[in-house]
C-alpha cells in the first residue's frame, strides 16, 4: 500500500535530518583529526595575535589627535581666551600622557608574565588564551566608549593584562602542537606574519575609520573578531571539557629558565633587535614632520611598505632553517647586524621615499632573528627541561615587552636631550655589538631535531617517568603509531608506559630501560 503525502513528506525529513546528523558527526570526528585540529588551533592563535598588535597599534593615529581634543575643550572650559598662553605646557603635558598611555600595556605586560607564564603551565594553554580573549574584547569595548584620559588608561592596561595571557599560551600552544622542529618553525612564522600584519595595517585602519566614522568605530570592530575568536575557541577547542591538562607534566620554575645563559641570550637578542620599532614609533612622526615637511598621509603610511621585507624574511627564515637547521644562530645573528646597519641609516634620509628603505631592512631583520630564535626557546625547553612552553614564552613577551615599556617613556626624551641622530646610532650599534653574543648557540643548533631528548645538552639519561614516558611517545610519534591528541590513542599500562601491538612492537625499537 502506497504511504499518503503526509507519510512521504515526513520520511523525507527524517532522512534529511539523518544526513545532517551524519555529516555532523562526520565534522566533529575531522575536527578530532590531528592534522585538522591543529590547524584550526593555528587560525585561532594567529587571529588572537593579529587582534592584539591591531588594538596595540591603531591608537596611533587615533589618541594623540583625540586627547588634544579632550585637553582643548577642557582648556577653554578653565582659562577661557587666554589658552593659548598655556599652550606650550599644555603640549608638553599631552606628550608625556601620550607617551604613558601608549607605554602601560607594555609594563603592565612585563608585570603580569611571570605570572601568567606560571599559570599557564599550571592549567595549560586553551583555558589562559581564552581569558586572554576575554580581557581583550573588555578592554576594547571600553576604548570604544571611553571619554577622558584616565577611562583610557584603564583600558589600555587592561589590554596588557590580555595581551600576557592571550600571547603567552597562543605561542606556547603552537609549539606545544607542532613538535617537529620544520613544522615548529614554519607555525611560528605564520603566527609571526599575522603580528606584522596587525601592526603594519592598524594606523591606516584606525585612522581613516576614525576620519570618517569616528573613535567607536573600529574599536568595535576589533570588539566583534575578538569575540568570533573567543566562540572559535570554545566550539573547536572546547577548554572547559579538556582533561588533557590532568596529565600535563609539571614545568620547569621561571626563575631556573631565567638563568639558564642560552635562553637568556636568545631573551636579550629578542629584547635589543626590537629596540629601534619600539623606539622610532612614537619619534618619527615629528622628526618627519619637522626636518621633511611629511603630510599626515606619510606620517600615517610610513610603516606600511615595511610589511613585505617582513613577510619576506620569515619566508626566507622558514625555509633556510628546513634545509640548515644547524645555522638558525646565524640568521638570528644575521639579522641584528640588518637591523642596525638600517638603523644607522634612518636620521640620513631626506624624504619620504628614502625613508622607506631603511625601516624595510629594520622589519626585515626583525623577522630574521624572531622566526629563528622564537623555535629555537622550544627546542631548548625540549632538550635542557621540560617540554612545557607556558614560562619559556612568558620570557619572551618580557623581552618584548621590556622594549615596548621604554620606547615611549625615553625615546623622546632622548631625541631632545641628545638629539634623533644619536638615538638611532646608539640602537644601531647596540643591535651589531650583540649579535656575536649568538655563537654561544651554534653548538645547540647543531644538535639534529631527531635527538632533540632531555639528554642531549645535559650529557646524562632522561630522570623520572616523565621523561621516560616522553621518549617512547617521540618514537611512536615518529612511526605515526601514536597522537596525544586523541583520547586512549596511547594507552598505557600499569607502569606508565604505552602498550603496543605486537607488530608496533616489532616495528619500533624499545627504549632505554630505566630503574
Amino acid at each position: 500500500m502506497e504511504p499518503d503525502g503526509s507519510a512521504g513528506l515526513a520520511r523525507k525529513a527524517a532522512l534529511k535530518l539523518s544526513e545532517m546528523g551524519d555529516r555532523t558527526k562526520q565534522l566533529g570526528s575531522a575536527m578530532h583529526e590531528p592534522e585538522r585540529q591543529r590547524r584550526v588551533i593555528l587560525v585561532i592563535v594567529c587571529v588572537a595575535l593579529f587582534l592584539d598588535n591591531m588594538l596595540y597599534m591603531v591608537i596611533v593615529p587615533i589618541i594623540p589627535d583625540y586627547l588634544a581634543e579632550l585637553e582643548s575643550k577642557q582648556t577653554v572650559q578653565v582659562h577661557g581666551n587666554s589658552s593659548t598662553i598655556h599652550g606650550a605646557n599644555n603640549r608638553e603635558k599631552l606628550d608625556m600622557e601620550i607617551g604613558v598611555l601608549f607605554a602601560s600595556k607594555a609594563i603592565l605586560q612585563l608585570l603580569v608574565n611571570p605570572i601568567s607564564g606560571t599559570f599557564i603551565d599550571r592549567v595549560g594553554y586553551d583555558i589562559p588564551l581564552l581569558v586572554g580573549l576575554l580581557v581583550m574584547f573588555v578592554s576594547t569595548c571600553i576604548f570604544a566608549f571611553a571619554d577622558n584620559y584616565w577611562t583610557l588608561f584603564v583600558a589600555r592596561s587592561l589590554q596588557g593584562l590580555g595581551s600576557a595571557f592571550a600571547d603567552t599560551a597562543g605561542i606556547a600552544m603552537i609549539a606545544d602542537k607542532y613538535t617537529e622542529e620544520a613544522e615548529r618553525s614554519r607555525a611560528l612564522g605564520i603566527a609571526l606574519a599575522f603580528i606584522s600584519f596587525g601592526s603594519l595595517v592598524a594606523p591606516p585602519f584606525g585612522g581613516v575609520l576614525y576620519e570618517f566614522a569616528g573613535k567607536r568605530v573600529p574599536f568595535i570592530v576589533l570588539a566583534c573578531v575578538c569575540l568570533a575568536d573567543g566562540i572559535l575557541l570554545l566550539t573547536v577547542i572546547k577548554p572547559f571539557s579538556n582533561r588533557t591538562r590532568e596529565n600535563m607534566p609539571v614545568g620547569t620554575p621561571m626563575y631556573r629558565l631565567m638563568i639558564d645563559p642560552y635562553i637568556a641570550v636568545v631573551a636579550g637578542a629578542l629584547t635589543v633587535c626590537n629596540i629601534p620599532l619600539a623606539f622610532l614609533e612614537p619619534t618619527i612622526s615629528n622628526w618627519m614632520e619637522s626636518t621633511m615637511n611629511a603630510s599626515k598621509w606619510e606620517m600615517g603610511l610610513v610603516w606600511l611598505p615595511a610589511f613585505l621585507p617582513h613577510v619576506l624574511g620569515v619566508y626566507l627564515t622558514v625555509r633556510l632553517a628546513a634545509k640548515y637547521p644547524h645555522l638558525q644562530w646565524f640568521y638570528g645573528a644575521l639579522g641584528m647586524v640588518i637591523i642596525g646597519a638600517s638603523s644607522c641609516t634612518v636620521a640620513a634620509c631626506k624624504n619620504f621615499v628614502q625613508l622607506i628603505f631603511p625601516l624595510c631592512g629594520i622589519c626585515f631583520g626583525i623577522a630574521l632573528v624572531d622566526t629563528a630564535l622564537l623555535p629555537t626557546l622550544a627546542f631548548l625547553v625540549d632538550v635542557r627541561h621540560v617540554s612545557v612552553y607556558g614560562s619559556v614564552y612568558a620570557i619572551a613577551d618580557i623581552s618584548y615587552s621590556v622594549a615596548y615599556a621604554l620606547g615611549p617613556v625615553i625615546a623622546g626624551k632622548i631625541v631632545h636631550s641628545m638629539g634623533f641622530l644619536q638615538l638611532n646610532l646608539g640602537m644601531g650599534l647596540v643591535n651589531v655589538l650583540y649579535a656575536p653574543a649568538l655563537l654561544l648557540l651554534r653548538y645547540v643548533c647543531q644538535v639534529k631535531p631527531s635527538a632533540s631528548e632531555r639528554n642531549v645538552l645535559l650529557e646524562e639519561g632522561p630522570t623520572g617517568l616523565y621523561d621516560s614516558i616522553k621518549l617512547e611517545e617521540r618514537k611512536l610519534k615518529r612511526k605515526g603509531l601514536c597522537s596525544t591528541t586523541i583520547k586512549a590513542a596511547c594507552p598505557v599500562d600499569g607502569n606508565g608506559f604505552f602498550e603496543r601491538s605486537k607488530s608496533s612492537s616489532e616495528e619500533v625499537s624499545s627504549g632505554p630501560e630505566y630503574t
